[in-house]
């Protein structure tokens, strides 16, 4: 039996490879536009709430009016003057006309408002004008403020923690904030862009110093403050129970905690802008008890090793000691002889200007333990002035500008006795275990 090839088998073999091609081309791109997508969904959308100016002005918050009056107009105009005088009480001022009282005023805050035919019902708060109402109050010591703070709103609410993943009210009380008054330089994200990314609720929870100092150093804060709020809704739209609790610091270390209520969903606003009054008042308490101070493990260098210079100082120091011991050593087992004995002479050591020059120094980092770890060892390394990380790859390789003084065949040998290999460039050194 003779077997004969069909001519259209070497055909239907090529356009079965052209197909599979063309497909596989498809797939890379369609995967190629998810996967932009998805980026560009991390950081887009309408995520960021920008705070608001602040200023010293003296704001009173949470006046509480009902008046009467012969059309509404009438009504909210008794109110509003209703609550200048009661703002004007809680603020310690003295006896005054409405009319010089108004002139103090620099803004009326609606917090919550009803209008009826003949009624005005309202939460409002009054805004002095520091200036010109500080002859009447007098001068109001503030005392010496904090170090920059950086603020991260923390939100649990339905078993979801949040901070800046998205907009929620606790991040907009904070945003709505006035702290021109307060003792507190707080640093507040607006949340935009890469801020949803670099500030979520799995930051505060870490303890690498090393990851918090490239935060910091992001805003330009000191520290770290958290206060963190648990809404908790009874049933869809009924009261609305808040506990807020105030920590700051990697460690997340307690300082306060307390509860609100509020009676529907349309409260919820006026019990958040309370809760933030209290946290700063929290805050302020903490500092004027000493506990609200920056962690010196987040500054550069923080890491219990000592200056190079300190170490220079303590040689010398022990040198000289040294010396005075072999003195006191050869007196002691010279025979008595008639005349003055000479001393014997021991060198001292002088310290040595020293040029520090910068190194781009790559090194591995598969996961935040070997970023931490590289970090910390080689600012340990003798002659190490100060570091920089100038790039941050996770499962990659990070780099980092190392001050060093001496040369960077110093610097080379110092990182392999730490057990690290180096291959040396021209002015560049890439390490790893």
């Amino acid at each position: 039996m003779v077997a004969i090839a069909s001519p259209f088998g070497p055909v239907n073999e090529a356009l079965k490879t052209r197909v599979s091609r063309t497909i596989s081309a498809i797939l890379v791109v369609i995967a190629l536009v998810l996967g932009i997508s998805l980026a560009v969904a991390q950081v887009g959308g309408d995520r960021g709430i920008t705070p608001t100016a602040s200023s010293s002005d003296i704001e009173i918050m949470g006046i509480e009016v009902d008046t009467r009056g012969d059309t509404a107009e009438d009504a909210r105009q008794s109110a509003w003057r209703q609550a200048q005088r009661e703002a004007w009480r809680k603020a310690g001022g003295p006896a005054i006309a409405d009319a010089q009282l108004s002139s103090l005023v620099s803004a009326i805050v609606i917090e919550r408002e009803r209008l009826g035919p003949k009624r005005y019902i309202a939460t409002l708060g009054i805004v002095f004008d520091r200036q010109r109402a500080g002859r009447f109050l007098g001068g109001v010591s503030r005392g010496s403020s904090s170090a920059p703070m950086l603020v991260v709103p923390v939100t649990v609410s339905g078993g979801a923690y949040t901070a800046f993943e998205v907009r929620n009210p606790w991040q907009r009380a904070w945003a709505e904030f006035n702290p021109g008054a307060s003792r507190i330089d707080y640093v507040r994200p607006s949340g935009a862009g890469g801020d949803s990314l670099l500030l979520t609720y799995g930051q505060t929870g870490r303890r690498s110093r090393a990851w918090w100092r490239t935060v910091l150093d992001q805003f330009s804060a000191a520290d770290v403050l958290v206060p963190a709020a648990r809404l908790e809704s009874q049933y869809p739209g009924g009261p609305i129970n808040g506990t807020f609790t105030a920590r700051y610091g990697p460690d997340s270390t307690y300082l306060d905690q307390f509860e609100l209520r509020a009676e529907n969903p349309r409260e919820l606003t006026t019990m958040l802008n309370e809760a933030v009054r209290r946290m700063d008042r929290a805050f302020e308490q903490a500092l004027a008890d000493g506990k609200l101070r920056p962690d010196p493990t987040l500054r550069e260098g923080g890491t219990g090793e000592v200056d190079p210079a300190i170490l220079r100082l303590i040689e010398i120091g022990r040198a000289i000691q040294a010396r005075d011991a072999a003195v006191a050593a050869a007196a002691a087992d010279a025979p008595a002889v008639q005349g003055p004995v000479a001393a014997p002479i021991v060198s001292e050591p002088q310290p040595t200007a020293t040029v520090v020059r910068a190194y781009v120094v790559q090194f591995a980092t598969p996961d935040a333990a070997a970023f931490d770890t590289a970090l910390n060892n080689v600012r340990g390394v003798p002659g190490v002035r100060g570091l920089a990380v100038t790039s941050t790859a996770m499962g990659g390789t990070s780099v980092m500008s190392v001050s060093f003084g001496g040369s960077i065949e110093q610097l080379a040998a110092q990182l392999r006795a730490r057990g690290f290999a180096v291959q040396q460039g021209s002015n560049a050194l890439a390490i790893s275990r």
